[in-house]
């Protein structure tokens, strides 16, 4: 597994706790962090998916 998916998932449930938190004291800034946050992750895991099917594609051959 690609470290970019690790790093992505991390970053992913940073952004859910930070924009349950926003939401919960209702700071907006902190929740439209977060949502960025969970955006940029799921960005980097797929980003690390890609890699890892390249990888096992180079692999096989």
């Amino acid at each position: 597994m690609d470290k970019d998916r690790v790093e992505g998932s991390l970053k992913q449930a940073g952004g859910a706790i930070k924009e349950g938190a926003g939401k919960l004291m209702g700071d907006k800034k902190l929740e439209a962090e977060g949502k960025a946050d969970k955006i940029a992750g799921k960005a980097q895991n797929t980003v690390g998916g890609v890699k890892d099917t390249a990888r096992d594609l180079t692999d096989k051959h």
